[in-house]
């Protein structure tokens, strides 16, 4: 049994959806944001159901961010399970979140974002109090059997977020996908900082590619998405979205032609109406297509002599 609740929230992406799943164990995928809302209509959905909230013996997340993570404070009798990463962000890790501002301000510095710009960086992590507040229970990982659900597989699917998983029922060719493939929009890969802070910035838009490509590679039948209505048409979906993203760079590409630019400067053109309101969104989104660009050979990336990094044809 796959039961979908739908849960509001403050956010621009709309509405969440979180699952009930029925095997040996009672589980509930993703919990919402941690709002008044969002705990009502979880509540109800899972009445809906035929369960209270205190039959829910797992929450599972696919990954930390708070329209997903929020209400698992709401479970005293299920056990919190997901990816090691969400844990920096459900304990409020103080180390974590000194080394977190430090990797955007090094990171917008490097992008040439002008210093009156630069307080963005308070701005990164203040939906964390929609997040919830207990550790995990325990941590799954690429290749893992479902606690509870041995036919579902864990996949590591970084790219949206570097918690990201989704859960691969090969029998039944379905995926539990978190926001990995939506219907209607295509998942931002967002930059966040590496588990190890001694490693380099995560290219996420070329992690999030190379999640897609793995789905390209089973037999998927549904994905059951984070966001909006299940996916059927999944490979067809995906190589359109490469097709999109392909022409996104091109635009990217086609900036070069003048001579070098920084992230800043890209962005501002690329999205001049909401750079100022979507900093971060907007700075990772051209990030994606410049490691994009970089990547396939088009483009080259270098530092100047104040270590800001610029961007040129190949």
């Amino acid at each position: 049994m796959i039961h979908k609740i739908v849960i509001p929230t403050p956010f621009a992406v709309g509405d969440v959806n979180a699952f009930l799943v029925k095997g040996d164990v009672l589980s509930l995928v993703d919990a919402g944001p941690k709002t008044p809302e969002a705990y009502e209509a979880l509540k109800y959905g899972i009445k809906a159901a035929g369960y209270r909230l205190k039959d829910i013996e797992q929450v599972i997340l696919t990954h930390h961010h708070p329209d997903h993570s929020g209400w698992i404070d709401a479970f005293d009798n299920a056990v919190v399970i997901g990816h090691a990463y969400n844990d920096f962000w459900l304990t409020r890790d103080e180390e974590f979140l000194r080394y977190h501002d430090a990797f955007y301000l090094q990171c917008m510095i490097e992008q040439g974002v002008p210093e009156k710009y630069l307080s963005w960086v308070k701005q990164m992590k203040k939906s964390a109090v929609l997040m919830g507040e207990r550790p995990l229970d325990g941590v799954i990982a690429e290749g893992d059997a479902l606690p509870g659900h041995p036919n579902w597989t864990v996949l590591e699917t970084l790219g949206h977020a570097q918690s990201h998983l989704a859960f691969w029922n090969e029998r039944k060719g379905a995926m539990i996908g978190g926001d990995l493939v939506l219907q209607n929009v295509s998942s931002n890969p967002l930059i966040e900082p590496p588990m190890d802070s001694l490693k380099e910035r995560p290219q996420s838009l070329l992690e999030y590619n190379e999640s897609l490509k793995r789905v390209l590679d089973l037999p998927v039948d549904i994905i059951y998405s984070g966001h909006g209505e299940e996916v059927r048409n999944v490979h067809a979906l995906i190589e359109k979205r490469f097709l999109k993203q392909q022409e996104r760079s091109m635009k990217v590409l086609a900036m070069l032609e003048n001579g070098p630019r920084t992230i800043f400067e890209l962005t501002t053109e690329l999205f001049p109406a909401v750079y100022e309101k979507e900093l971060g969104l907007t700075l990772s989104e051209t990030i994606g297509q410049t490691d994009f660009l970089v990547d396939e050979g088009y483009a080259r990336e270098y530092r100047n002599e104040n270590g800001i990094l610029y961007y040129e044809k190949a």
